[in-house]
């Protein structure tokens, strides 16, 4: 990454979990983060506490983040990390164009399709803010483990390859690695679609259903994952690589996952969790946009049925084993 540019001031928007993580990871790289929520009542806890107690528990801010609540504070962003819900990307970055230079790129960290357009999130920036060089970061990662330091790689894409590649060489750290891809459709697809599924493995396990159906959810999820990849013209190595098999596999395992939370709260038969996951709300439009293109998606429509309460998650696992004899593909 000699080569490549570096981006010395890095703007965060969006102080979650994942964006507050990221924040440190910019820091630990040697720049300075600038951290933006909407609540200047949070900016000045997490400035005041050096901690974000409210959305990342037991993960201090490293001393090179800077908390704030005003826009115009990223007004001199070499580059933008937007990780606000994918639902509320439009209206975010359309408040955030006028502020924000106009040769800052912008790598998306939320993961979905938009609800009523179908649009998936690169697509989404360029209709919200005309004339972005976007990117997208996306891969294997819970935000608890990339604060902690914890060995973690993702991958980060743009149609622009020296914009990808200026990304991760501004972010790399010891602990976390980042390859870069001018795959952008293949890395968001990923993205999307793995959220979808993890619900799904984890209404089986909430349901109780053993490691075997685990497995076969993940491996037949993926086939879905592919075939939608393939006719979205996503790469083929891309869909393999971290972004679309290594998320899948992080995701469709562990209750740190929102979605997976969410599956195994709606197997149990319990409440859904406060915030509900990505996944719930792309679910529909991801299954509308494979039905317009002639792709089979079985588990992921037996999710948006079950999010849709046309289907219980006994009738889907029913429905699902009962589909036709097929060959693997």
């Amino acid at each position: 990454m000699s080569d490549a540019r570096i981006y010395g001031r890095i703007g965060v928007i969006g102080a979650g979990a994942w964006g507050t993580a990221l924040a440190n990871v910019a820091a630990r790289a040697g720049r300075e983060a600038i951290l933006w929520t909407r609540d200047p009542a949070h900016a000045d806890e997490m400035a005041r506490t050096r901690a974000n107690a409210r959305r990342l528990p037991g993960a201090a801010l490293h001393e090179r983040v800077r908390p704030t609540a005003q826009a115009q504070d990223l007004a001199q962003a070499d580059a933008i990390l937007l990780a606000t819900p994918a639902q509320s990307l439009r209206a975010v970055a359309q408040a955030f164009a006028p502020v924000l230079r106009a040769d800052a790129p912008i790598a998306i960290c939320a993961k979905g399709v938009e609800r009523g357009t179908h649009l998936l999130m690169g697509e989404t920036l360029a209709q919200a803010a005309p004339g972005r060089v976007a990117a997208a970061l996306s891969g294997p990662s819970f935000a608890h483990d990339v604060a902690a330091g914890l060995p973690t790689a993702v991958t980060v894409a743009s149609e622009d390859e020296a914009v990808a590649r200026a990304f991760c060489g501004s972010l790399a750290t010891p602990s976390f690695r980042l390859y870069h891809t001018t795959d952008l459709r293949g890395v968001e697809i990923g993205g999307a679609a793995k959220n979808v599924l993890a619900i799904a493995c984890g209404a089986a396990a909430g349901r109780e259903l053993g490691a075997s159906a685990q497995a076969a959810l993940i491996a037949r999820g993926f086939a879905e994952l592919r075939r939608f990849g393939r006719a979205m013209g996503a790469r083929e190595e891309t869909l393999m690589g971290l972004s679309g098999l290594g998320d899948l596999v992080l995701t469709c395992g562990s209750l740190q996952s929102r979605n997976f939370a969410l599956g195994h709260a709606l197997g149990r038969g319990a409440p859904a969790p406060g915030a509900l996951a990505e996944g719930a709300f792309t679910a529909a439009a991801l299954v509308e946009l494979a039905r317009a293109r002639g792709v089979d998606m079985p588990i992921c429509a037996a999710v948006d049925a079950i999010l849709a309460e046309r289907m219980s998650v006994s009738d889907a696992v029913e429905a699902l084993l009962a589909r036709p004899l097929k060959s693997e593909g």
